[in-house]
């Protein structure tokens, strides 16, 4: 079984994923949980093709581009779709909140082909639903 594949596995797209002491912290939230599980009935690799980007994300590289217009510190990265084959740009938008230092919650997933961007009120309410997760 791939590395990938134990790592989602023995989370059952749990909590959240944390290596070494030092590492960030990287927490699935529900939303993230859903979008994914609906992208994983179409497109196979979809976990291999985002484990680079959570792993860059543990080691404290905080990717993308910043997105404007919430009080909150968050980010949007691309990642390559190996079952569509057209690199980045045809690939996966993760979404994710820069917490602290330490902590970092995925918020959305989605393939660029099934909706070109992400309106900001789907991104507020991610966050808002994380944070009564807690």
């Amino acid at each position: 079984m791939p590395k990938w594949a134990k790592l989602f596995r023995s989370q059952s797209f749990g909590k959240g994923l944390m290596s070494d002491e030092g590492w960030v912290r990287v927490e699935f939230t529900a939303p993230f949980k859903r979008n994914l599980k609906e992208l994983v009935k179409r497109y196979r690799q979809v976990q291999a093709d985002i484990l680079p980007v959570i792993e860059q994300l543990q080691q404290g590289n905080f990717i993308g581009d910043q997105i404007t217009g919430t009080d909150y510190t968050v980010l949007k990265v691309r990642a390559k779709n190996s079952d569509v084959r057209k690199g980045k740009s045809g690939g996966y938008r993760l979404i994710y909140q820069v917490v602290s230092p330490e902590t970092v919650l995925l918020l959305l997933i989605y393939s660029k082909s099934d909706r070109p961007d992400v309106a900001m009120k789907v991104i507020q309410d991610a966050i808002s639903e994380a944070l009564e997760a807690e």
